[in-house]
């Protein structure tokens, strides 16, 4: 892990309206390296208006996401997953398990 690497963990209040209609979707994530590359995952997924939790793991390269399914589908996901990566210099990829 690199010390120049790290990420802070997104904190996030969840609006009512997102508390609504929740399932969970899990996600196969590949291209993460440590701890902080399942930090930044999660905070991006997390940064997702309708996510309610993330819980990211980089030694399995799972992913269990709590969303309002009205809000976010699972292409949402794949894609913020991937745009997380591209923004931090880092090749994310996800695929609905």
């Amino acid at each position: 892990m690199d010390a120049n690497c790290y990420v802070e963990p997104a904190q996030k209040t969840v609006a009512a309206d997102e508390n609504q209609n929740l399932a969970t979707v899990n996600l196969t994530v590949w291209g993460m390296g440590c701890p902080n590359c399942a930090a930044r995952v999660r905070n991006g997924l997390l940064a997702l208006k309708g996510v309610v939790k993330a819980d990211v793991d980089h030694t399995t390269g799972a992913a269990v996401v709590e969303v309002n399914s009205q809000m976010v589908a699972p292409t949402d996901l794949i894609n913020a997953v991937f745009q997380t990566g591209q923004a931090s210099n880092h090749e994310y990829s996800a695929m609905l398990l």
